[in-house]
This record gives structure tokens, sequence and C-alpha cells, in this order.
């Protein structure tokens, strides 16, 4: 599918890898709105890039909000054929914490965001894209999640992100299976550590530390690098089905 003059919602698009999704994505031609909570920042960034990016705050846990942010993407821009699903949270708990057994609300709030909303968007998503016309390929849409490293080796206190990431990797292949019959490819990639808001915000020498466990390059991803494979994988037809580990060849220690 060609970047250029197709419609791409992404989640989580005020901030890190989302943010540098939708920057690209406009760069190269598309228009993209900006699924998220943080309005301030969503609202910046559509006002800084112009008439082809919105945003829509939207809680993408929540069936009703999610479907009227939806409906207003179509509004404006008749129509969607991209999903990046980036929105997430990374909260950390042992199963025996100093206070107890690990609170259920907790572990339930993380799978809530990064495996419910993420399945929440993409059928809605996916309602709309087979009324594309399909290209040469047959193909209406494409939708890319976002896993991670700790979805494979989830280090000690990962428990529920570990979890939800590994259910996002575990939908790949038979979302991807049913979607082909709509013409909408599904893949997945798996970040390593990427400087994000939340590593930028701990110490320098822990960023350090943690960019030293990269085999190569020894450092802290960036959100850029990110966007330049979510751009590969919407031009590259083949690539369907699949989980991609974008991680400088880490293997994450037990913590």
């Amino acid at each position: 599918m060609k970047v250029k003059d197709s419609v791409a919602v992404v989640t989580g698009g005020a901030s890190g890898l989302g943010e540098a999704t939708v920057r690209s994505l406009v760069v190269a031609g598309a228009r993209a709105a900006i699924l998220d909570v943080q309005e301030d920042k969503g609202n910046a960034l559509a006002q800084e890039l112009g008439k082809n990016a919105m945003f829509v705050k939207a809680d993408i846990t929540n069936g009703d909000d999610t479907q009227r942010a939806i409906n207003k993407i179509v509004n404006c821009f008749r129509a969607i054929s991209i999903v990046v699903n980036c929105a997430g949270v990374a909260d950390s708990g042992k199963l025996l914490g100093k206070d107890g057994p690990l609170p259920l609300n907790q572990f339930n709030k993380v799978i809530q965001i990064n495996l419910v909303g993420t399945i929440n968007v993409t059928r809605l998503a996916a309602e709309q894209m087979i009324k594309n016309i399909p290209n040469e390929d047959g193909e209406k849409g494409v939708v890319i999640n976002t896993a991670s490293a700790a979805a494979y080796d989830g280090q000690i206190g990962q428990i529920a992100y570990s979890a939800s990431k590994a259910g996002v990797v575990g939908m790949t292949l038979p979302l991807a299976r049913e979607c082909a019959a709509y013409g909408i490819r599904v893949v997945t990639i798996a970040p390593g550590i990427f400087m994000t808001p939340m590593i930028a915000s701990m110490p320098e020498a822990v960023q350090k530390s943690l960019g030293k466990m990269v085999p190569f390059p020894q450092r802290l991803g960036k959100p850029a690098e990110y966007a330049m494979l979510v751009k590969h994988i919407i031009e590259n037809p083949m690539l369907n089905g699949e989980v991609i580990r974008l991680d400088g060849a880490i293997r994450m220690a037990a913590k």
C-alpha cells in the first residue's frame, strides 16, 4: 500500500513511538489521526502538522468512546486505510510484593489498555477498511500492532506487561488469516528498549545502562527507527501475519 494519500489512525500518537509514526506518515503524504488521551500534546501535534493531521481524544478500552472517535475520523478524512496501535502502559508489579499479592485491578488495567485496547481499535477500524477500493493486490488496509521484547523474555515485575504483549503477539496470525479475506494485512512490531517518555524520565546513568544491554547498536532505540519500520510494513505487501523484533538483538535478563 502506498503511504501517500492514505489515512492512518495512530493510537498513542501524541508521544513516543506513536508521535514519531504520525510525523513520519504525514511527511510521506498521508493524513493521520492522533488517537490519545493526552489532549494538550495531541492538539499541539495536530496543530503543528497542519491540515493532514487531526487529534481525537478517546479511551481505547471503551467501545462506545472509540466508536465515536472512529466515526469522527471517517467524517473528516472520509476513510481509514492504516491503523498503528502504539497506545500502552508498562506498569510493573511482582506477584508477591511488599504490600502483598499483585492487585488484580493493576493487572487488569494493563491488559485492558495494551491488549483489549488494541483489538478494540482494530475491530472498529477494520469495519471501515473493508469499504475501501482495493489496490492491484486486492489490498484494502494494513494493521500494525505493537508488542514488546518482553512478550518473549519478560523480566521480574513485568507479569502484566509481558502477558498483555504476549497476547498481542498471539493474536497476530489468527487476525492476519481472518483479515486476508477482506484484503487487510496484520503485522506486529516487538520493540526492545526505546527512548520513550517513560525512559526519558529516568536518570541519564540509568538510560546509558539500559543502552549497554543492547548488543548492537549499543544504545536505546530511537522512535524514528520504529516509524521507519512502520512505513516499510505499509509499503511491503508480503509482510503479513508476522511479528518483527526491533530490538538490536537484545534478550532481556531476569531483572
